[in-house]
This record gives structure tokens, C-alpha cells and sequence, in this order.
């Protein structure tokens, strides 16, 4: 592990000086440069890949800003995750109004699923463990999950700080049962392949019509979105103080066979940056919900966290590095969800490396999760329940709605690496404090920047 972790900060140092611009020149025309794609994720495992992103100053005259931005990403994980973005950001282009589009991909062959309404459906982590049981899988708590994406996002100017943004996009989603004879193939050692014709706890959802025949295999969903935005930070990249607050409604249609899933969903976030010692100590808080007005919305929507526009590629699920540290991905599944983070974000070393500016941070957090509108669906007959399940065990041992409401919590620390505040390798470690939300005590997740 320590070996594979040195490998891998070697190459986002290396990618960081690649990446740096002589502070005191003015950059014009065209910029680009090709780095490795790596990262570390609990979750997800060891990313490895290439990513560029090229930008366009013209004559120099709005550097430091940029006319145009082009990002390319093309990345897998260890744990059978991809990666694979183009996207386009400008704020010229359409005078006064900042365009982003994005396009993105993510198959997923092994994607987490815990059930319904966090604690009410229980975890049984010897339910991972292959080697437990002759009926049991390491793919327990998988189904297969590929996204597309599309997406085109405008923001203009109210009054400042007041912005407004409007929006289309296509969500497609794939889903179904773990391809085992596909993973299988990945591997010639007989003990590590998965066991076929075992069903996961996606199937036995799928058998009792918690989750519905429509929705189990995925579709497709247009929508429109549009809302308000308040911005008075000091700067976009790692702020030392002021407020970033958004509200916005989102309409999903269904198309096929999904035509009866069309529905209303709000989100709203405050994010709030309070400088305690100058340049040296910040708290930073966000307070965030996702609920559905109306309609009905397919489980895999609901582990969509909706987004004003793109910053990062990553906004699934409630748990993990994106969202929850410390708590499994996709752990917390519900119509309407509540969360929170907070950290206090600790200087605790300046110092310079030719013309470029760096310091070293510590930032302790705790973020929290729960359930604000459940689904009502998982209240079973313990007799279909028992036949779906070749583990003889009364109803108590998979469910417990007195919990459907309790809060999710988890604690951790950062350590960050920044250069000219704008790359930020960031190395998370955390834990959650219920071992309901991950049985494993140390979770590290290593990537860019600060989560919020």
C-alpha cells in the first residue's frame, strides 16, 4: 500500500508542476499539456488514466481568466469504475453569460446498493464476504450501473451576487444484475472469480417489486432545470470567506417505457466560508437537500445529486469521497435526503518552489446524512421475503424502520497539498461512526481539491 501511494503522489506532483504558469507573466493563445489521471478512492479503488485540459487566452487581456476551457478525461478504477468526460466552459463566447456543456460517461459494473432508507435496511458486511457462505458473493451489495450524460448550462447576472441559471440534459442509465460470467473474465484464478446464479440484494428488490419491472433496467430522462444562485466568495478556488448559495427546481421526463416516471425535484445549498485567522484558518460549512415535489422517480434517479452546473464528474449517491466521507457510497437511498459537512481549514505551512507558491493544510471535518423522505414500499411479507432468501433469519435481521430517520454520521481529517490555491491534492481519511454505514474502520480517498 505505502508503495503504491508513493507511485501515486509522484505522478499528481509531477502533474502540478507540469501544469504551473509563471505567476508573474501573462499567458495568450493556446495552453495545453497531457497528465496522468490517477487518484485513490475507498470505493472505488486506484484510478489510472489521461486527462487534459486546454485553454484559450487570446490577446492575454481577461489573464488570469480564460476565454475557453476543453477538458478531456478518459480514466478506470481497480474496482471496475470508468471515467470518460469531455467538457467545454466559457464565459465569452456568449457575451456576459457563462456556457458549460458536458459530456460524460461512467460505466460501472460493480455499483453500490445497500437497499432503501439508510439504517431501515440493515447492513450485514458477512453478506460481502465470499468466503462466508457457499450462498453468498462479494457482489452482495452490487448491480451493474452505466450512466450518459449530457448536459448544457447557462448563468447570467441578476444584480451582483445575484445569478440565474437555466439548463437542459440527458440522463441515460443501464441497469441490471452484476454481469458475473463478464467480471470472471478478468481474472485466471479460479478462488477469486464470483460465484454464478447467486441473487444479490438488487435481485431480491427487483423479485419483490420494491423495485419495479419499468424501472429495473434503466432509461432514459430528459430534463430542464433552473434556478437562482448567490456568490459573494472572495475567489472560486478555495475561498476564504463569503457565501455560495443556490436553490433550483428540476423536471425529469421519462421516455418509453418510462414514460410514467416523470417528476419535480428541488435542491437547494448554502455553503459558507467564515476566515477565523487570516490566510491561516478557515470553517466552512454546506448544509444541502434533494427532495421530490411530484411524480414518481426511478431508484437509480434518486442517487443522482443534482447539479446548477458541472465542476466535477462525480455526483452520485449520498456516501463517499463526493458527499459523506467515511460512509460506503450509495449507503443513504431515499426520495428526500438532508446532508451536511463541516471542517475547519488549517494553513499550517507557506513555502515557495522557484516562482510558485505552496502550503500544506490539515482540515479535521464531520459530515452528516439523513433521511427526509423515505419509500414507503419497503414494508414486506416476511413470508415472500424468506423465499426470496436462501438464509433462514426472521424480518428484524434485514429491516428496522425504527432507525428510518436516525442521522448518519462520520469524522475525519485532510491533509492538503496546494499550489498557487488552485491545485489542491487533496488525501482524505475518515471513518464512520456507526459501523451500519461501513464496517471498515480506515477509508482514504485521494484526489483534487476541496469536496466543497
Amino acid at each position: 500500500m505505502k508503495t503504491k501511494l508513493t507511485t501515486l503522489l509522484s505522478f499528481l506532483v509531477l502533474g502540478l508542476s507540469l501544469s504551473a504558469q509563471d505567476s508573474l507573466s501573462v499567458r495568450r493563445g493556446w495552453t495545453f499539456g497531457v497528465l496522468p489521471s490517477v487518484a485513490y478512492d475507498a470505493d472505488l479503488g486506484f484510478q489510472y488514466g489521461a486527462l487534459t485540459n486546454v485553454y484559450y487566452f487570446g490577446d492575454g487581456a481577461v489573464y488570469p481568466d480564460y476565454y475557453h476551457s476543453f477538458y478531456a478525461e478518459a480514466a478506470y478504477t481497480t474496482k471496475h469504475y470508468g471515467l470518460f468526460r469531455l467538457s467545454y466552459d466559457s464565459k465569452y463566447l456568449i457575451p456576459n453569460h457563462r456556457l458549460s456543456v458536458d459530456l460524460t460517461y461512467l460505466p460501472d459494473q460493480m455499483c453500490d446498493f445497500y437497499g432503501f432508507n439508510g439504517y431501515e435496511s440493515r447492513y450485514v458486511p458477512e453478506y460481502a464476504d465470499q468466503a462466508s457462505d457457499m450462498y453468498l458473493t462479494r457482489a452482495y451489495y452490487k448491480f451493474q450501473r452505466d450512466m450518459f450524460r449530457f448536459s448544457a448550462d447557462l448563468q447570467g447576472t441578476l444584480s451582483r451576487p445575484w445569478y440565474w441559471n437555466a439548463g437542459i440534459g440527458l440522463l441515460f442509465y443501464n441497469v441490471g444484475s452484476v454481469d458475473v460470467a463478464r467480471l470472471n473474465r478478468y481474472t485466471s484464478n479460479d478462488e477469486k472469480k464470483l460465484p454464478e446464479g447467486v441473487a444479490t440484494l438488487y435481485d431480491r428488490y427487483v423479485m419483490l417489486g420494491y423495485i419495479n419491472p419499468a424501472e429495473a433496467n434503466g432509461g432514459y430522462h430528459p430534463y430542464l432545470h433552473a434556478g437562482l444562485t448567490l456568490d459573494t466568495r472572495d475567489r472560486q478556488q478555495n475561498p476564504r470567506r463569503g457565501i455560495h448559495a443556490d436553490a433550483f427546481l428540476t423536471y425529469y421526463a421519462g421516455l418509453g417505457d418510462m414514460a410514467d416516471y416523470n417528476n419535480l425535484k428541488f435542491n437547494a445549498a448554502w455553503r459558507h466560508y467564515l476566515p477565523i485567522v487570516a490566510n491561516r484558518l478557515t470553517f466552512a460549512y454546506r448544509l444541502g437537500t434533494q427532495l421530490n415535489l411530484a411524480g414518481d422517480c426511478p431508484f437509480y434517479l434518486n442517487t443522482y445529486l443534482n447539479q446548477l452546473y458541472m465542476q466535477r464528474v462525480i455526483y452520485e449517491g449520498l456516501g463517499g469521497a463526493n458527499s459523506i466521507r467515511g460512509i460506503m457510497r450509495n449507503r443513504i437511498l431515499a426520495r428526500g435526503v438532508a446532508f451536511a459537512n463541516a471542517e475547519f481549514r488549517v494553513q499550517v505551512a507557506h513555502f515557495r518552489i522557484g516562482k510558485e507558491n505552496f502550503y500544506i493544510g490539515l482540515n479535521p471535518f464531520m459530515d452528516a446524512c439523513l433521511v427526509v423522505q423515505p419509500y414507503e414500499r419497503v414494508v414486506q411479507d416476511p413470508i415472500v421475503f424468506e423465499l426470496a432468501d436462501p438464509h433462514p433469519a426472521s424480518l428484524d435481521a434485514f429491516f428496522d424502520q425504527s432507525r428510518r430517520f436516525a442521522p448518519h454520521l462520520s469524522a475525519g481529517c485532510g491533509l492538503k497539498v496546494a499550489m498557487n490555491d488552485n491545485f489542491v491534492l487533496s488525501v482524505d481519511w475518515a471513518t464512520a461512526l456507526d459501523k451500519q454505514d461501513n464496517a471498515k474502520f480506515s477509508n482514504l480517498y485521494i484526489k483534487m481539491g476541496y469536496m466543497f
